[in-house]
């Protein structure tokens, strides 16, 4: 009986010093995102030539608002215009673009968990610009070809009833 708690008592040692010695031989690594994720800038920083993305936040609109959205310039992009989502709508439901002129949509997705886009429709129903989907909270720096006079749609592909006109002129 003595012989058989000796041999438990090292048994017991040899299986703890085991456990701690030893690293596990697998790691954890997550599944790959389904869609690949748009890099990041900064806020306060200015997008790269081609630029793709950004992260923010603010207030919440409705179809009826009127053209909130500023356009400024900025060092090497050239006109930007400021578009947000926020409650399910955009923040404006109209947006202004030189015409023949390339210019870039900085989109911020204040909705967290909820995926928003921006795309842009011509009348014939084309799209000039169609967005990645981006889920908030995060930013994203669309650029927009240049666009003949007229006027456009923009919408969320995800959220039908977020519309507005942008006017080229």
């Amino acid at each position: 009986m003595r012989t058989l708690r000796t041999l438990s008592a090292v048994l017991a040692v040899v299986a703890l010093s085991a456990c701690t010695a030893a690293k596990p031989g697998w790691t954890y690594a997550p599944a790959p995102s389904p869609t690949p994720l748009p890099s990041v800038v900064p806020s306060g920083s200015a997008p790269p030539p081609s630029a793709s993305a950004s992260a923010s936040a603010s207030a919440p609109g409705s179809p009826s608002a009127s053209a909130s959205a500023s356009a400024s310039a900025s060092a090497g992009a050239g006109i930007v215009l400021e578009l947000e989502a926020e409650d399910i709508a955009f923040n404006t439901a109209t947006l202004a673009a030189p015409a023949d002129q390339r210019f870039q949509i900085d989109f911020k997705n204040n909705d967290p968990g909820i995926p928003h886009n921006v795309e842009v429709k011509d009348a014939s129903g084309a799209s000039p610009l169609k967005g990645d989907i981006i889920t908030g909270v995060a930013e994203m720096v669309y650029d927009v070809p240049a666009l003949a006079a007229g006027q456009y749609t923009f919408l969320c592909i995800v959220h039908p009833t977020m519309t507005g006109t942008l006017t080229a002129g």
